[in-house]
């Protein structure tokens, strides 16, 4: 009996010792497969998100009403929709009114597209200018600086009209950083020009340029600003590097 009391004596003090390693075990076990959960579930959930998101752009696109004019890439229409609505819901924009810019394309084609996202209708599809600096008949560098001629990629908000040196004209803010964030104080504007028509092209065997601005045929620069005017989406679209790595919206 007195052997049996010793011999539990000595063991009390060993699973004393083991006790504490044996839970700190089994909680850095759970913690850590908690932990792996949380990771695949959020991976998960960003996946399921992404596919619902691709579904409903493509429900959109495919039921686009396009009023005899042509389609947009589907590529650039889905990144013009998911800042738009991104823009919607921080407040930067009000109107259901796309404009989508594809700058990937020809100058000499329409690569200008007004999309009422109400009715799912595309309103207008038009030549549009790029900068002079910016390319000859396909845009491939872009700049935010003043005095740089270039245009400037990225998401915009439709300011107000004003009446300026080519007439009816449109201020545009730039929403990215370092981006387009200095479209106003270059007076990037959206205006008539008269070197952007079908002519000029067969002239010159290219589109004409501006200083930057997304300049557009006379003949439907009215209609084209009063219909996207005051706090409509406007986004210029280029698989550029350096717009890739871009921050997002400003503050």
């Amino acid at each position: 009996m007195a052997s049996e009391i010793n011999n539990a004596t000595h063991t009390l003090p060993m699973i004393y010792k083991i006790l504490p390693l044996l839970v700190f075990f089994l909680s850095s076990f759970t913690s850590n497969d908690i932990n792996t959960t949380k990771r695949i579930d959020s991976k998960l959930i960003a996946s399921t998100t992404e596919t619902s998101f691709e579904m409903k752009v493509a429900t959109i696109y495919n039921n686009l009403h396009a009023n005899n004019l042509a389609l947009p890439k589907l590529e650039s229409f889905s990144k013009a929709l998911e800042g738009f609505y991104d823009l919607r819901d921080k407040g930067f924009i009000t109107k259901n009114v796309l404009t989508l810019i594809d700058f990937t394309l020809s100058s000499n084609t329409k690569r200008l597209w007004v999309i009422d996202l109400n009715t799912n209708t595309i309103l207008y599809n038009s030549l549009v200018a790029h900068g002079r600096n910016t390319g000859e008949e396909f845009a491939n560098s872009f700049s935010n600086s003043a005095e740089s001629y270039k245009s400037s990629l990225g998401f915009y908000a439709t300011g107000e009209v004003y009446n300026g040196k080519h007439g009816m004209s449109l201020k545009l803010d730039g929403l990215e950083k370092g981006i387009n964030s200095n479209a106003r104080n270059r007076g990037v504007v959206m205006h008539a020009a008269d070197y952007v028509s079908n002519g000029f092209i067969q002239n010159h065997k290219r589109l004409g340029r501006s200083q930057g601005c997304p300049a557009v045929p006379g003949e439907l620069s009215k209609e084209i600003i009063n219909t996207i005017k005051n706090k409509s989406c406007l986004f210029i679209y280029h698989p550029s590097a350096n717009y890739k790595a871009s921050p997002r919206f400003v503050s």
